[in-house]
């Protein structure tokens, strides 16, 4: 077998959502990826591809399923291949079809089928009428298990109030708006119109979830259908998990692909792939504006793709809030002028938790397609702004004349970071933060602080009048006294 015959490709791709009124009527994860299994096949125009596919991996989901990989081959008629199940993070599709790549170039494998799928609008309607979903528990251990489970929570972020993405990521928004010298409405009107270029997209992606185009003004105007979440977050800037979505993916080698006469049409080739990470807890980062790890790892998938920011055609920049957005267009030089999603994102996309860039890639195999010849890029992020994985792809095979992928996490490593301090009291000054609104309104304001050596903590506060300048005034820069217990005065 030649090089080229054992080069990977993407031959099917597939989504489908469900949108079903009666969550007891609703069908559930596994049935959705084994429908997406058999489409992406069909997309192929290969039926024989599941039935020789030696790996079937799956994206690990909010669901009871322990071997979901196992039911879904058996169903598709090929009972005997290896199954995997990724770890938690929205990287994890990229890692995951980076390793099949390489399976594949290597001749360890000729075809590799990935799927992933969440239910969460089913789930969320079953919560309001209470009543209990009775899923399949699909048991057993995988074969594999890909990816590590990492701990990117320091237990004092924990005790002070920041423990969700929705917690941290406005956080880092306020930081980005002080870092940028905007004032709050310079910078609200510059993030909803960002926001709403992605909803246009959505309009115009088949797949997408909410296709109804808002505007920049309906997207940061806080109404009875988009509450203030946190601030300056209302509920049309926080990722919508709130869909049923699946997808499917299916490489091959180049030789399977023509062996079972898969078109070169349906191709996609990966040029590239990175991945690396910035430091796992946020406690320790230098600042919260930027991503260093990100700008490394996106810029050595281009290098080995051997090409520039400028040659990209389409990109898809992970996008589960506009913060994680505008840190990875300006690490990348991208700009917020060009459209930076090719599904509408995780808002109106659809954000159906790890399996966004699934759903992501999937997209992109369709706009190169119809557009042979061009570039795109596929970003992910994992925890919060932390793992970061990148792929190039194209119609045509890399100039370089095979997939390549790099890990530089030794350089990021060596980057600066700061000083957790977990017990201080004394004299702070406001690094970032957010208000947390509750269905009465502001509930408690998070704040990282800055110590006069340099070092960082964490603090809060619950004080009604600070609350209300908090989402009125800069708070970024104050200064502030921080007692044991994590409180803030001003």
């Amino acid at each position: 077998m030649t090089p080229e015959d054992r080069a990977p490709v993407l031959v099917g791709v597939s989504q489908l959502d469900q949108r079903a009124d009666d969550p007891l009527s609703a069908r559930e994860p596994l049935d959705l990826m084994i429908d997406a299994v058999r489409l992406a096949a069909e997309d192929a125009g290969a039926p024989a591809l599941l039935g020789e596919a030696s790996s079937f991996r799956v994206t690990r989901g909010m669901w009871p399923y322990e071997d979901p990989a196992r039911v879904i081959a058996d169903a598709v008629g090929n009972p005997g291949a290896e199954t995997g199940v990724t770890t938690w993070g929205g990287n994890s599709v990229q890692s995951v079809f980076t390793e099949s790549a390489h399976e594949i170039r290597r001749g360890a494998r000729e075809i590799v089928v990935l799927t992933g799928a969440e239910c969460g609008n089913t789930q969320a309607k079953a919560r309001r009428a209470g009543v209990e979903l009775e899923w399949s528990k699909a048991p057993g251990e995988p074969d594999r298990r890909f990816g590590v489970e990492l701990k990117m929570r320091h237990r004092l972020e924990a005790q002070r109030g920041i423990v969700e993405p929705m917690h941290m990521y406005a956080i880092f928004e306020n930081a980005i708006r002080h870092a940028r010298g905007e004032t709050l409405s310079e910078h609200i009107e510059r993030v909803s119109e960002l926001w709403a270029g992605f909803s246009r997209v959505a309009a115009d992606n088949p797949h997408a979830w909410i296709r109804d185009p808002l505007t920049a003004e309906e997207i940061r105007t806080p109404s009875a259908v988009n509450r203030a979440v946190s601030f300056p977050y209302p509920k049309f800037m926080n990722s919508n998990s709130n869909v049923d979505q699946a997808s499917a993916l299916i490489l091959a080698s180049v030789g399977a692909a023509r062996r079972l006469g898969i078109p070169e049409s349906r191709w996609i080739r990966p040029w590239a792939a990175t991945e690396g990470h910035d430091t796992y807890i946020v406690s320790s980062r230098d600042n919260l504006h930027s991503a260093p790890g990100l700008r490394i790892t996106g810029r050595r998938c281009l290098d080995l793709a051997e090409l520039d920011v400028s040659d990209l055609d389409h990109v898809d920049v992970y996008s589960c809030f506009p913060s994680a957005v505008q840190v990875a267009a300006t690490e990348l030089g991208l700009g917020e002028e060009r459209p930076l999603t090719v599904t509408g994102g995780l808002t109106f996309g659809g954000g159906p938790l790890n399996n966004y860039v699934m759903q992501a890639i999937a997209r992109m195999a369709e706009v190169l397609r119809e557009n042979p010849g061009d570039l795109g890029l596929v970003t992910s992020n994992g925890g919060f702004l932390t793992k970061h994985a990148f792929g190039v792809y194209s119609t045509e095979p890399p100039p370089h004349g095979e997939f390549r992928s790099d890990s530089p996490q030794e350089e990021i490593d060596a980057l600066p970071t700061r000083k957790l301090a977990e017990t201080f009291e004394g004299p702070v000054e406001i690094e970032g933060y957010t208000v947390m609104f509750d269905r009465d309104g502001p509930s408690v304001g998070l704040a990282a602080c800055r110590l006069d050596d340099g070092g960082r903590t964490w603090g809060n506060t619950r004080d009604p009048d600070v609350l209300d300048a908090m989402i009125s005034e800069e708070f970024c820069g104050r200064p502030a006294r921080l007692d044991a217990q994590g409180a803030l005065t001003f």
